[in-house]
């Protein structure tokens, strides 16, 4: 939370900027001392502003912000402890929130998926899909894919938690196509698979 600080000096001291007749007045000066300390952590920020929307500077509790602000998917990511060998939560959120602008532009395709639910969870998942394309020299030739559409993302975490597929339900309902219908599971690693990934 910004507030004030102990010992924060004013960048600008009212003092000195009072007209020449208050110089040397104590009780003008103590008075202006005391807004000083006031105004000090503001003009901090005001200073420093451009690095409050920087997401690799910013304090944490405005990353949050800044995460609604640019519409990061980030469910889970503040409460979600980091498997052994992955990021901390503070730079999946700092990760995500760099990660957003770019992830609009590829949302709702099997790559913004996958990216989303890897900032998220630090894993890449394994997604299905019934769409498909192909080119054919002939016309009408045989339309790729299935005709009834479908998702399937999978996750493969070293330590699941129960709370992890619901999680992974809210994220991918997010940042899927619209129009898809899909399913999700979390699946806990195998022995072989937890040494394979350190």
């Amino acid at each position: 939370m910004r507030g004030s600080v102990d010992g924060l000096g004013s960048s600008t001291p009212i003092g000195a900027m009072l007209p020449a007749i208050f110089a040397d007045d104590d009780l003008a000066q103590r008075f202006v001392a005391g807004l000083d300390e006031v105004l000090a952590p503001f003009l901090v920020v005001l200073d420093n502003l451009d690095s409050y929307f920087d997401p690799a500077l910013t304090p944490i509790d405005f990353t949050r912000w800044l995460a609604d602000w640019v519409g990061a998917e980030t469910d889970g990511i503040e409460t979600h402890d980091s498997p052994a060998g992955a990021p901390s939560v503070e730079r999946r959120l700092r990760a995500a929130v760099a990660a957003a602008a770019r992830l609009h532009r590829v949302r709702g395709t099997r790559l913004g998926l996958s990216e989303a639910v890897r900032l998220v969870f630090g894993v890449t998942p394994r997604i299905t899909e019934s769409g498909a394309a192909d080119w054919h020299a002939r016309p009408l030739g045989p339309v790729p894919g299935d005709r009834r559409p479908h998702l399937h993302v999978s996750l493969t975490l070293p330590d699941p938690a129960p709370a992890d597929t619901h999680r992974l339900d809210t994220l991918v309902a997010a940042a899927r196509p619209a129009h898809m219908p899909y399913t999700v599971e979390v699946i806990a690693a195998t022995a072989a698979e937890r040494t394979t990934d350190r």
